[in-house]
């Protein structure tokens, strides 16, 4: 048993004949997370992913806060230090290309010492399916179409594999859940626009500064470079109200709609990088949102992740799903499954609010509306420690 965990973990499972069959939605960071403590407390869970297996890009995401004991005792934290980007510092790029001062990203510790660490989002879900290893099922390239509740457990299809009975289904599935969306309702009920959208593509090329995050500016808009390893990211953040017919599944969309948003636009790389992230293959592109709901359960379905709570891009949410996972595994072992729901949302909920209020902060630092806001952001940022 990993260190720090109580010692009545397992055994209350034990006791409780908790070798329930769970089905986890979703093998990303919160899916692989649940799935390793489940096992830890004696279940195999299954999961399942729509896609065909572990995605090979993604954003850098931080590990911090509550996050940093779990990844502790999950015995991962050297994994993740040797997959962690080398940002250390951010410079604000002008239009000619020139660069303010370095300024440096100072990183918070865990009360053992393991600081905060920045790892590609693909990265930390590989290191988080690796830990639960074969203790947990993985079934990649399909999905769930129908969950069917009784008294003793769900019925659930799936779009190719057979109709399989559970006592318990997770939507680890992110933003666009389908639990949530076949348990909950329609995803127009819970998701709220929150007024920005993101472009994200690997360059395949080293960055312009290999340990600083670049932020180019102008109202509204954000071209970011951000190092990884050795090979530069960039990312496009635009303000812009809700799009009707807005699909993230629709790329051609996606690429008129950038092209819309930074149409004009001619500082620093912005047309050159523009035009490369209309060419890649590899291309995020969503909405940033909000997810509200008044609750995360429905019978035996519980939501955990981006799918309960999110604002996706600026609220920590891997940290989150890092620790809303222990704590849901920790529950659902201690008690039955509705005790088990109700404890874990109150008790992540007090994490999770927190983070959901300071989005609007972070979003006005990072993207503000106004060359005003714009010059006043750059002038706070001179007040941070400046990098070496």
């Amino acid at each position: 048993m990993p260190e720090g965990i109580h010692c009545n973990y397992a055994f209350s499972a034990f006791m409780l004949g908790v070798m329930r069959r769970v089905l986890i939605s979703g093998a990303g960071v919160a899916g692989s997370s649940l799935a390793y403590w489940l096992a830890r407390a004696g279940s195999r869970p299954t999961v399942v992913e729509r896609a065909n297996g572990q995605r090979s890009s993604g954003n850098p995401v931080d590990v911090r806060g509550p996050a940093l004991p779990v990844v502790e005792q999950m015995g991962v934290v050297d994994a993740l230090r040797a997959a962690a980007t080398q940002a250390t510092g951010m410079r604000f790029v002008h239009p000619s290309g020139r660069l303010s001062r370095r300024m440096s990203m100072p990183a918070k510790r865990s009360a053992a010492g393991t600081p905060e660490v920045e790892v590609p989002r693909a990265d930390l879900a590989r290191i988080l399916h690796a830990a639960a290893g074969d203790d947990a099922e993985f079934i990649y390239g399909d999905t769930i179409t129908r969950l069917d509740q009784h008294a003793d457990g769900v019925e659930v299809t799936f779009e190719r594999g057979p109709a399989r009975r559970f006592d318990l289904v997770v939507g680890a599935d992110g933003l666009h859940s389908a639990v949530r969306r076949l348990a909950f309702g329609p995803e127009a009920d819970f998701v709220r626009h929150f007024g920005i959208y993101v472009a994200t593509t690997p360059l395949g090329e080293p960055p312009e500064e290999p340990h600083d995050v670049l932020l180019y500016n102008t109202p509204g808009r954000l071209v970011a470079m951000h190092p990884a390893r050795g090979e530069a990211g960039v990312a496009f953040i635009f303000r812009h109200p809700a799009i009707p017919g807005f699909d993230h599944r629709d790329s051609a969309q996606h690429r008129r709609i950038l092209a819309q948003a930074y149409a004009g636009e001619r500082g620093w790389r912005v047309p050159e990088l523009l035009a490369r992230a209309q060419r890649a293959d590899d291309v995020y592109f969503d909405a940033v949102s909000r997810v509200m709901l008044p609750s995360w359960s429905a019978g035996r379905v519980v939501l955990l992740g981006d799918a309960a709570a999110s604002v996706s891009l600026f609220g920590d949410g891997s940290s989150m799903a890092i620790a809303g996972a222990r704590t849901l595994a920790v529950a659902l072992a201690e008690s039955d499954h509705v005790a088990a729901f109700r404890r874990y949302e109150t008790e992540h909920r007090r994490q999770t609010d927190p983070q959901g209020r300071g989005a609007r902060l972070a979003a006005a630092m990072l993207i503000p509306k106004s060359r005003v806001g714009i010059i006043t952001r750059n002038a706070l940022a001179k007040l941070l420690p400046a990098g070496r």
